[in-house]
């Protein structure tokens, strides 16, 4: 497709970025680290972590991993929510030449378990709230090195303690856990202190993260997203800011409300704006509302992203309608689509247009952006951002006129080098042409906006997060009451999308709560099914497959 789009840039954003200017995210971070050494790079709960320090405790935890002999290529799990412990873990493990490996704190042992083995994840950074987790998810994991830490760790004694205390002691938020073996985050980092860090310089070929994604079969599988792929799309959405963050002297401070673990923050809040020198106001828990808006109070924050659903929380709260938005510049939402009433109501706000933007896990992840000198909202998911080609393509593979519908495909330097371990599904996932297939429908308007038409054909979206239904009906189908099951999406003012399940009993005493109870046990949160229908049969085609559209369009 002609980039008919370029045209209609804001001035200043270039066509093409240079993917080799930097070899490693490790070369990025270290020329933050000189740059902006005074600056205040994290904070948290009150405490703060400058440039300077964060590049001294990396390094001591890098020096730990090394001491333990991981290195180039052996993956390193983490699983925690917005503290000061994940930059320097996430840090430590790239300078050590290791691979990410995020995991969602929510993950029950069943879905943590399945991450583990399938990443061979050798060394695991938990917070201890979730570590009785982790026990029971061990079993044939290749997991040697196991470093529990706790919310208040990175505190400071006389806080944190008292933090840890409550948590553990009064709010009865830390269940017991036994990991033989475990050390203590603190421990790890005078070990690593002692024993010296040598630096590995990673190449733009080697994987810097392996991102679990949900697949149309339901199976988590890991992203292999390399280091040229990330610091190319650091580098397309620094291109993409340009207009915004160009040309101020004052520091960014982006709220960072979204969970790190996660790809959109992780690339556009971590990575991103730690190559402006910014700070990132870490939330740690961002359905606490009244909390997350008297943090906001308090500090003065030029950006922020987030989903659909944060933003209509925030707009619904008194409290967050009288706060100062002179200094806001950057309003960034993705993971889901942004509602046009949501999109209004922040602008006459704040001042600052709600911007949509669009990617995936597989695209590191940004693909499309809408410029920042927008007006109003369009329902664009925005232009196609430096040095990348998308395709809107038929069932065959062809590509569509200007205007017609067809999957989304996508080619360019952020585009993921494939599924770990899993060489059918990446060649099922690219044309031979190595377009990326989305399973996205969209069309593109003359200007070379592109427009979301439908979703996958089954994935359902949850506050941003992918649910794919034959995980859900496999989790159900162990009860043994259950004959059958099926799985959909259905609208939910709150979530988007939410859970529901279509079951044939075969023990009628089976109720929907029991049905919810099982789920809960094998399911994070939010992939829990919001509502159970009992039928007698269930839609199916003349082979058999149960017809999930039958139900969607019955819903």
């Amino acid at each position: 497709m002609e980039k008919i789009w370029l045209q209609h840039y804001e001035e200043g954003v270039p066509a093409e970025i240079d993917p080799t200017r930097y070899t490693s995210l490790v070369e990025i971070f270290e020329e933050s680290c000189t740059r902006f050494a005074d600056r205040v790079a994290y904070q948290c709960m009150g405490a703060t972590l400058t440039y300077a320090e964060l590049d001294r405790e990396s390094r001591r935890f890098a020096g730990w991993l090394q001491a333990r002999g991981l290195g180039q290529g052996q993956r390193v799990a983490l699983m925690m929510p917005n503290l000061l412990q994940y930059p320097i873990s996430l840090f430590g493990v790239l300078r050590a030449g290791c691979t990410v490996v995020n995991c969602n704190p929510l993950y029950t042992a069943r879905e943590l378990q399945h991450q583990l083995k399938d990443s061979g994840a050798e060394a695991v950074v938990i917070v201890e709230n979730f570590a009785h987790t982790l026990e029971h998810a061990l079993e044939g994991c290749a997991v040697r090195h196991i470093v529990v830490t706790s919310i208040g760790a990175q505190l400071g004694a006389l806080k944190g303690g008292l933090v840890d205390f409550v948590l553990r002691h009064v709010k009865k938020m830390v269940p017991a856990w036994h990991l033989p073996g475990a050390i203590r985050f603190q421990q790890a980092l005078a070990e690593g202190e002692r024993a010296g860090f040598r630096a590995a310089r990673p190449g733009p070929d080697d994987a810097a993260f392996l991102q679990y994604t949900g697949g149309t079969t339901g199976v988590a599988k890991g992203a292999v997203l390399t280091h040229r792929n990330i610091v190319a799309n650091v580098l397309q959405a620094d291109a993409w800011l340009q207009p915004v963050t160009g040309g101020h002297g004052e520091q960014e401070v982006i709220v960072t409300a979204l969970p790190l673990y996660h790809i959109f923050a992780l690339t556009a809040n971590c990575l991103t704006f730690l190559r402006l020198g910014a700070t990132n106001l870490l939330i740690v828990n961002p359905r606490d509302i009244p909390a997350f808006v008297k943090t906001l109070a308090g500090n003065r924050f030029t950006a922020i992203t987030g989903v659909n659903t944060l933003f209509k929380a925030l707009l619904d709260n008194a409290d967050f309608r009288r706060l100062d938005f002179s200094a806001l510049r950057l309003t960034l939402g993705g993971g889901m689509a942004v509602m046009e009433p949501v999109a209004k109501r922040w602008q006459e706000l704040t001042h600052v247009p709600l911007v949509q933007a669009y990617g995936l896990t597989e695209t590191s992840p940004a693909v499309c952006i809408n410029p920042f000198n927008v007006t109003e909202f369009t329902g664009s998911i925005g232009l196609p951002v430096s040095s990348t080609e998308i395709s809107i393509r038929d069932p065959e593979g062809q590509e569509v006129a200007l205007g017609e519908t067809g999957e989304l495909c996508v080619r360019g330097p952020q585009v993921m080098a494939g599924y770990f371990g899993r060489p059918d599904e990446t060649r099922a996932a690219f044309h031979p042409d190595g377009f990326l297939m989305t399973g996205d429908i969209a069309r593109v308007d003359d200007k070379g906006f592109v427009y979301l038409v439908d979703r996958k054909k089954d994935m359902i979206l949850v506050s941003g997060f992918n649910v794919y239904p034959n995980e859900i009906e496999a989790v159900v189908a162990m009860i043994p009451a259950v004959q059958d099951v099926a799985c959909i999406g259905i609208p939910d003012e709150r979530t988007g999308e939410a859970v529901k399940v279509f079951v044939v009993r075969r023990d009628p005493r089976l109720t929907a709560q029991m049905v919810i109870d099982h789920c809960r046990t094998q399911l994070t949160a939010y992939k829990v099914p919001r509502k159970v229908e009992f039928r007698d049969d269930l839609p199916r085609t003349n082979v058999g497959k149960i017809l999930r559209r039958a139900l969607k369009e019955e819903a």
